[in-house]
């Protein structure tokens, strides 16, 4: 089990992170949609996470939504690397009735984000502004160390393609750390 804190001026954050659970989750960040979303990614992750997040909601949710992609972000880093006898790479497409979006990951130990979903540029789902899945996604990458490609397939309900970039990710992490004893060290380098 990973235990991490965060305290800012804009946001508090407690987390327990387990890698290899049954994907149960207790989110409360205080924002309805988040919850959801992330509530998701453990399910289809078999992550179990429990995450709450204070934030300075009467501005915005940016902090929040950010601030906990740098937490998750920072505890899957350290459960993770030194990486060893796991896949390491993983892919997923995902659809949720006309959407259809695929992720693929990589435990490079190098950060890098390729988020090319139109849909969740501009927008709203509920009180949730639909650019903060792309900032969730980057504070979370760059966090953990990880390459993650996000892209819309199809799709125009902004709800129905947001979760469906959550649970593509879920799915290509449950793949990409799926353990592997044969793997070794699974870079031709000798370290990740």
């Amino acid at each position: 089990m990973i235990s991490k804190n965060r305290a800012t001026k804009e946001t508090k954050i407690e987390l327990e992170l387990e890698l290899y659970g049954c994907g149960s989750a207790q989110i409360q960040t205080g924002i309805g949609f988040f919850d959801h979303m992330l509530s998701a990614f453990a399910k289809h992750a078999w992550i179990d996470l429990n995450l709450r997040c204070e934030g300075d909601l009467q501005v915005d949710f940016h902090h929040s939504v950010e601030d906990c992609g740098i937490v998750l972000g920072s505890a899957i880093k350290e459960a993770i690397y030194p990486a060893q006898n796991i896949e390491r790479f993983g892919d997923s497409v995902v659809v949720m009735d006309e959407a259809a979006v695929s992720a693929a990951l990589d435990f490079s130990n190098r950060a890098f984000l390729v988020f090319d979903c139109p849909s969740l540029k501009h927008g709203k789902i509920g009180e949730f502004d639909a650019e903060l899945v792309e900032e969730f996604f980057r504070a979370l990458a760059f966090n953990a160390n990880f390459t993650l490609h996000i892209s819309q397939i199809r799709g125009e309900n902004l709800h129905h393609v947001a979760e469906a970039a959550f649970k593509a990710f879920a799915v290509a992490f449950r793949r990409a750390i799926s353990i592997n004893e044969r793997a070794g060290v699974p870079s031709t380098k000798g370290v990740l």
